[in-house]
C-alpha cells in the first residue's frame, strides 16, 4: 500500500521546549504538537476511518484526534516535518491488514516420524509392567 499524506489535514500547536538549544530553547517555541482528526479526514474513506480507529484507539484523545510530540529537533519546521512524518507513518501501519495465516498440513516424513515415536514411548511403557508369570 502507498503511503498516505494527511499533511494537509493536520493542525499544528507550537510550544517552548526543552532539549538542545542552550538559552535559545527558553526563548523560541520549537516544539510542535500536530493534530489530526481522523472522522473529518478527506482523503480517508469510511472504511479506513473505522480501521485506524479501530486499531488507533489507545492513541486517540477524548476529543478523537491523534496527537504525535515532536521536539528533537532546534528548529520548528524540522519539529514540523518530524512530526507529519510521525502521523504518516502511523496512519499508513494502521491501515495496513495483516494476512490471515492458512495452517498447513503436516508432511508424510512428520506423520511417520511421530508414529514411530509412539510405538518407542509405547514399547518404554511396556517394559515398566510387572512380570507375571506364565499360567499353563
Amino acid at each position: 500500500m502507498d503511503k498516505i499524506n494527511v499533511r494537509k489535514e493536520i493542525v499544528f500547536k507550537t510550544a517552548r521546549s526543552g532539549g538542545k538549544g542552550g538559552q535559545h530553547v527558553n526563548k523560541v517555541e520549537t516544539m510542535v504538537e500536530a493534530y489530526f482528526d481522523i472522522d473529518r479526514s478527506a482523503l480517508l474513506t469510511d472504511g479506513q476511518k473505522h480501521l485506524a480507529k479501530q486499531k488507533l484507539r489507545k492513541k486517540i484523545n477524548a476529543d478523537g484526534l491523534l496527537m504525535v510530540k515532536s521536539q528533537e529537533a532546534r528548529t520548528q519546521l524540522a519539529n514540523k516535518k518530524l512530526a507529519v512524518e510521525k502521523i504518516n507513518d502511523i496512519i499508513s501501519q494502521s491501515l495496513v491488514i495483516p494476512l490471515k495465516r492458512i495452517a498447513g498440513k503436516p508432511t508424510k516424513a512428520s506423520r511417520q516420524k511421530r508414529i514411530d515415536e509412539k510405538k518407542i514411548k509405547g514399547k518404554i511403557k511396556e517394559g515398566r509392567r510387572k512380570v507375571k508369570p506364565n499360567e499353563d
